[in-house]
């Protein structure tokens, strides 16, 4: 389905938002799992939430950006308001083989010599590691590094210019790798 497109599609077809639906439900799942400390029921609750909002605010749709930056920026809100009605700290996030691997590949200076002697020891490492960023570190490298989102696309879910995205991802992953060392996971 063509970003450009589904706005039209959606307006003029119903059943198309069922293919966004489709589309984007487990991701943006995983990505609000991730990047908060809600429990699973609460999540599907605000995801539900999620595409209400994109339904009835698919006219506002600016197809100039791409369809997926700008419902992950409507999940993204959501998220954050919850966090301010909640006030709760993050919880430890989880990684599935392919994500992991991710991240320590998106690490290019961060080596580890027991990579797969210890690679579910080292995959909590990771894990607690991510856990323990702030927030806007955390989200930027659920997007980046597990997302795969350019810099352009992070730059407008978070509604931030393309060089402080790139900024941010720089010093996120510097923060990561600062965590893995106090955890001693490169031991």
């Amino acid at each position: 389905m063509n970003d450009n497109d589904i706005a039209s599609r959606i307006s003029e077809n119903q059943e198309v938002f069922w293919e966004v639906i489709d589309a984007y439900e487990e991701k943006l799942m995983r990505y609000m799992l991730r990047i908060s400390d809600m429990p699973y029921e609460d999540a599907e609750n605000l995801l539900q939430e999620v595409f209400i909002k994109v339904y009835r605010y698919i006219h506002e749709y600016d197809p100039r950006y791409s369809f997926s930056s700008w419902i992950y920026r409507i999940a993204h809100n959501m998220v954050i308001d919850h966090f301010r009605k909640n006030e709760r700290k993050s919880q430890n996030i989880s990684l599935d083989d392919e994500e992991y691997s991710n991240i320590v590949n998106s690490l290019s200076d961060w080596n580890n010599p027991h990579f797969d002697l210890q690679r579910n020891d080292i995959r909590k490492c990771v894990q607690k590691a991510i856990s323990s960023l702030n927030s806007s570190y955390r989200e930027i490298i659920v997007l980046k590094c597990i997302e795969w989102y350019s810099y352009e696309d992070i730059s407008d879910i978070l509604k931030i210019p393309v060089g402080t995205a790139s900024t941010l991802v720089n010093r996120a992953r510097k923060q990561l790798r600062e965590n893995l060392e106090k955890l001693n996971c490169n031991s």
